[in-house]
């Protein structure tokens, strides 16, 4: 009876982990998402950030934290930086030869 008691009060408990815990959001896509979705490009285009983390939440993403982070990351994606949207305007080509002549 005592090392019975002994043995209880020494054993450890397994405790669940969260195995996506710290992993950045892109390793998040790369693990998760990526088998069925070639780029992250357009997967948030017209979805509101609160009803994308939910989705995510429910069906994919093991934690509220995890899912937050992934919409954050699909939503980055999806922005367009102000840099890109004032680039230098493209040079002509040059017209191409007529041929038969």
């Amino acid at each position: 009876m005592i090392l019975a008691v002994v043995a209880v009060l020494t054993t450890t408990f397994a405790s669940a982990q969260n195995l996506d815990a710290g992993k950045p959001a892109a390793k998040l896509f790369a693990d998760g998402c990526s088998s069925c979705h070639r780029s992250p490009r357009g997967l948030a285009k017209g979805r509101f950030s609160l009803t994308l983390t939910w989705f995510l939440k429910d069906h994919y993403a093991t934690s509220s934290d995890s899912a937050k982070a992934l919409a954050a990351y699909l939503e980055s994606v999806d922005s367009v930086p102000r840099a890109a949207e004032k680039s230098a305007p493209r040079k002509p080509r040059p017209p191409r030869p007529v041929q038969g002549q």
